[in-house]
């Protein structure tokens, strides 16, 4: 095969305050708009939303997120949806309320707009929904037929969440260059069916640079709560170079171990990119990467909060049964590992494993938690 293919939002619009122009974004006459809303966007940003919409006759229907991409929660919104007669179908808040917003879209085949209101992960791009189970296990991966219609950030939102989001955001967007890679090297194809263009390894080699120039600079910005053209690039790689960069190049080995890792209960608590991040460390530890390409992947995660041992993921320690348990899971038929550009067995993932928690208790200078 050698078609190369490229995906990405119609529009990317960012800056301060951007919110309050939402009518001059995505209005247009005869549409009728479902919001999606998260907790703390239904709380706080709704009436910026409708004051922006003042004059213009709009139907607006907000709706509060029931806070799990479930099968049932898309249900329980579409009978919302075509109860009020909507066409337009708004994503505003985490991960989780955005990529629920997009399957609603996609099962009543209207757009969909996402305004994330955390910098957590690159789901606002992508035509991707990561549905779950009621017990916040991984259940599936929804591929959608189109892209967001329009993606809306508004950085003073972003900046005003807690820091946790934006590392969190960070830990997902650096596996997007060596995902990107893995596949370029073995020639396995991305998500929109077709094989990376120039263009999107560029993207996610981009992403990995802006992180590593500004990351901790953008964290200092979000804790002391002062703009900067840090933070706002740091922004832009989290949800846009990592969206479309991951779904244009394709996954490998990090989401793997994160879908794995999600089985465990004792791992419930830690957020998609964080568990994302550690298993970029085994990506790069499994493909044997260079010492100098591992040591400034872990030492990035240090510096700006992201785990790098399985206690910090878990609080607790982990079995031999519980790892090897995670790397068969990883490692199923149909699994983002099949993108490596190599046969990966349980068994090379265990040691993968082991050997990054090894490292990232020695990088970390404790030999004992």
């Amino acid at each position: 095969m050698s078609t190369r293919v490229l995906v990405s939002p119609s529009k990317y619009i960012q800056g301060s305050g951007e919110l309050s122009r939402i009518k001059d974004h995505i209005f247009r006459p005869g549409r009728a708009f479902l919001f999606v809303m998260g907790g703390y966007a239904y709380d706080n940003l709704k009436d910026i939303i409708k004051d922006s919409f003042l004059g213009s006759k709009a139907k607006l229907v907000f709706e509060r997120f029931g806070g799990e991409c479930t099968h049932e929660e898309i249900d329980r919104l579409r009978e919302i949806y075509t109860k009020n007669g909507c066409t337009v179908t708004v994503g505003v808040g985490g991960g989780k309320a955005l990529d629920t917003a997009k399957a609603v879209a996609y099962f009543e085949k209207s757009t969909v707009i996402s305004i994330p209101t955390i910098a957590s992960t690159d789901a606002p791009t992508s035509a991707l929904s990561i549905v779950y189970t009621k017990e916040h296990v991984f259940a599936k991966t929804l591929a959608l037929l189109d892209n967001p219609e329009v993606v809306l950030v508004d950085t003073d939102v972003i900046m005003n969440a807690p820091v946790r989001f934006l590392v969190s955001g960070m830990g997902d967007a650096l596996s997007t260059y060596f995902e990107a890679r893995a596949n370029a090297e073995s020639g396995h194809v991305n998500f929109a069916g077709g094989l990376s263009t120039r263009t999107s390894l560029v993207l996610a080699k981009l992403c990995y640079d802006i992180l590593i120039r500004d990351g901790l600079r953008a964290r200092w910005s979000v804790d002391n709560k002062v703009h900067t053209k840090e933070l706002e690039d740091v922004i832009e790689a989290n949800i846009y170079l990592s969206g479309v960069g991951f779904e244009s190049n394709g996954l490998a080995c990090a989401h793997s171990i994160y879908n794995a890792i999600t089985s465990l209960p004792k791992c419930h608590h830690m957020y998609h990119g964080e568990l994302v991040a550690f298993g970029t460390i085994v990506q790069l530890v499994l493909e044997k990467r260079p010492d100098s390409e591992i040591k400034e992947a872990i030492t990035f995660c240090i510096s700006i909060g992201l785990p790098v041992s399985f206690y910090e993921l878990t609080k607790d320690e982990l079995t031999k049964d519980e790892i090897m348990n995670v790397a068969v899971t990883a490692s199923g038929s149909g699994s983002f590992m099949e993108s490596e550009p190599f046969d990966v067995t349980p068994e090379m993932i265990f040691s993968a494993l082991m050997e990054t928690d090894a490292l990232g208790r020695s990088y970390r200078g404790k030999r004992n938690y």
